[in-house]
C-alpha cells in the first residue's frame, strides 16, 4: 500500500517548469530514496506534500485520499535549509516544537529528554541554541522532527553537517525508526547512504522522473551484464577479471587451461552512484 501517491503533479514558477507531470508511489513502511542533481525538482515536490506549496497541476495522496493539513501534523519533516531560534534554550525550543505537531508539554519533555540521552546531548538542555556546534544543532533538528512518533518522515540531506560517527548514528536511528513501522523519504545525494538504507527510489532530472522503483531491481536493470571471476594463479596470488557474461564459459575454459584455481564467479551489480551518472547523463 502507498502512503503517498503523486499522480500527474506540475509546479511553475512562472515560466520555468519545476515538476513536470510526475507520477510515482511511496510505500507504506519502506524508506524511500528521492534523488536527483541540484535543481532537478526534488524540494519542490517535497513542499508540495508537506503543503507549504501549491502544485500547478496534479494531486498528492495521502493514505488514499487528498491530503489535508490535517495529515501533515502527522508528517515529520528535516528540511534541507535548518534553522533554530538562536536565543531560546534548547530544551525550550525543542519543546515548542514538539507542541506544533500536538504533543503536549509535559509529554514532549519526557520523550525529547530520552532521545536526548539517546544522542548524548543531555548537558544541553539548558544551553541556548547559539552555543550549539553545528552537529549539535543537527541532532536537536533530527530529534524535534520525528519525536511526535510521524507516520511519514521527510529527511533533507539529514547527514549534512554530520562527521561519520554522527552520520551513522542518524542512519542506525532511521532504520530503528523505520522498524517501528515509520515510511521515510530520503532525499540525499549520499549514494552509500542510499544503498544501505533505502528500499525504493525515484530519480528526478530537469523536473521529469527519470526512473522509479525497487533500488535491487533499478541495480540489475542498469547492470552491464557482467561476471566478475576470482581465481588464484600459478604463484598464489588471488586475482580477478570482469568479463561479459556471454563470454565467461570461454574465459573460464582458458584460465583453467593456464592451471589457476577457480574461487568463486559472480554477478556485477552496478554501484547506485555509477547508475545515478549514467541516467543523469543520458538526460542531459
Amino acid at each position: 500500500m502507498a502512503i503517498i501517491e503523486v499522480k500527474n503533479v506540475t509546479k511553475h514558477f512562472g515560466p520555468k517548469v519545476a515538476l513536470d507531470n510526475v507520477s510515482l508511489d511511496i510505500p507504506e513502511g519502506k524508506i524511500f530514496g528521492l534523488l536527483g542533481p541540484n535543481g532537478a525538482g526534488k524540494s519542490t515536490l517535497i513542499r508540495i506534500i508537506n503543503r507549504i506549496t501549491i502544485a500547478t497541476g496534479g494531486e498528492i495522496y495521502f493514505q488514499g485520499h487528498p491530503i489535508t493539513e490535517e495529515d501533515v501534523s502527522h508528517i515529520g519533516y528535516l528540511p534541507e535549509e535548518r534553522g533554530l531560534y538562536r536565543k531560546m534554550k534548547v530544551g525550550d525550543q525543542a519543546i515548542y516544537l514538539a507542541q506544533l505537531k500536538g504533543m503536549s508539554a509535559r509529554e514532549a519533555a519526557v520523550e525529547l529528554k530520552k532521545w536526548f540521552v539517546r544522542f548524548e546531548i543531555q548537558d544541553w538542555w539548558n544551553k541556548k541554541v547559539e552555543e550549539l556546534s553545528k552537529g549539535m544543532a543537527q541532532k536537536v533538528q533530527f530529534i524535534t522532527t520525528v519525536v511526535h512518533r510521524p507516520s511519514l518522515m521527510i529527511l533533507d540531506e539529514p547527514f549534512s553537517g554530520f562527521d561519520p560517527v554522527n552520520a551513522e548514528l542518524i542512519r542506525k536511528e532511521i532504520l530503528r525508526l523505520k522498524e517501528e513501522g515509520a515510511t521515510i523519504i530520503l532525499s540525499t545525494h549520499n549514494m552509500e547512504s542510499v544503498e544501505a538504507l533505502c528500499d525504493n527510489i525515484a530519480l528526478i532530472n530537469k523536473a521529469k522522473l527519470v526512473v522509479t522503483g525497487g533500488t535491487d531491481e533499478i541495480r540489475r536493470q542498469h547492470g552491464q551484464d557482467n561476471v566478475e571471476i576470482e581465481f588464484t594463479d600459478a604463484t598464489m596470488d588471488r586475482k580477478s577479471i570482469v568479463v561479459a557474461r556471454p563470454e565467461v564459459n570461454a574465459k573460464l575454459i582458458e584460465l583453467i587451461g593456464q592451471g589457476v584455481a577457480i574461487n568463486s564467479f559472480k554477478e556485477v551489480i552496478p554501484r547506485m552512484n555509477d547508475i545515478f551518472i549514467k541516467l543523469v547523463t543520458e538526460e542531459e
